[in-house]
């Protein structure tokens, strides 16, 4: 006997069909989000390895402002957003990097932290749908097996009839739902799956650069910045003030 899934359609009753018709939509739906965050995130990653060497390089060749403008022109690359933001804070300030603080530090270790949070929700947009089709979906199809089953021993009742062949085509209908959710829920768990270890292996990426661009800047402004200016201000504050007498 093969089986017709046309037929079975048919032949189901109309809560049966509901259930099919509710696990359809979930199915687009999963694999509409699955398909579009696969896009997002391959042209995030291959705009960043074109992005890396050629930003890496002005650095070495001491170009901010083309590091700058390079990363501004790269929208869809998650390090180049964050290690612009890290520039954009101190740009005004690298023209003169004798001004550049600690405090203009921190600022842009901030903003590179708000941008990764901001980056990282959009980036996570549509992992709770694949997650609650890939929970549901088995027992949205679980219901309505339950539901054909119960149908099928009513009609057996009614018509007075017994025996397996009474009740087995409407129990074979039944179990349908089930394999359908199945068939939804486990592309929708392995896609959730996937897309949390790729997005996890991007967070590393934008906390390491992050913070490698962070130490750029510090060493960029030369011997004046970090300790040794504290220490420069502390020996000129020592060598102002008076000294005890020595007895």
């Amino acid at each position: 006997m093969e089986l017709s899934l046309l037929d079975l359609w048919y032949d189901a009753g109309t809560f049966s069909r509901g259930i099919l018709s509710v696990l359809a939509v979930m199915s687009i739906y999963s694999l509409s989000v699955g398909a579009a965050k696969w896009f997002r995130l391959y042209r995030s990653k291959k705009q960043t390895r074109n992005f890396a060497p050629e930003f890496a390089r002005f650095l070495q060749e001491d170009q901010l402002d083309a590091a700058i403008e390079l990363a501004e022109e790269q929208k869809i690359s998650h390090v180049a957003r964050v290690l612009g933001e890290a520039l954009n804070e101190v740009k005004p300030l690298l023209s003169d990097r004798a001004t550049v603080t600690t405090g203009d530090i921190n600022a842009a270790e901030r903003a590179v932290d708000r941008q990764t949070l901001i980056l990282l929700a959009d980036l996570k947009k549509g992992l709770a749908v694949l997650a609650t089709v890939g929970a549901t979906a088995p027992f949205v199809g679980l219901l309505g097996t339950t539901m054909g089953i119960v149908n099928s021993f009513q009609g057996m009742a009614q018509s007075g009839g017994g025996g397996l062949a009474a009740v087995s085509a409407g129990i074979s209908e039944a179990l349908i739902a089930t394999a359908f959710g199945l068939i939804v829920a486990i592309p929708a768990v392995w896609m959730f799956n996937y897309f949390t270890t790729v997005i996890e292996n991007i967070t590393v990426e934008m906390i390491y650069t992050s913070k490698e661009m962070i130490d750029f800047l510090i060493k960029s402004v030369g011997s004046e910045f970090g300790r040794s200016i504290f220490t420069k201000e502390f020996q000129a504050q020592q060598a102002a003030s008076p000294k005890p007498p020595v007895k």
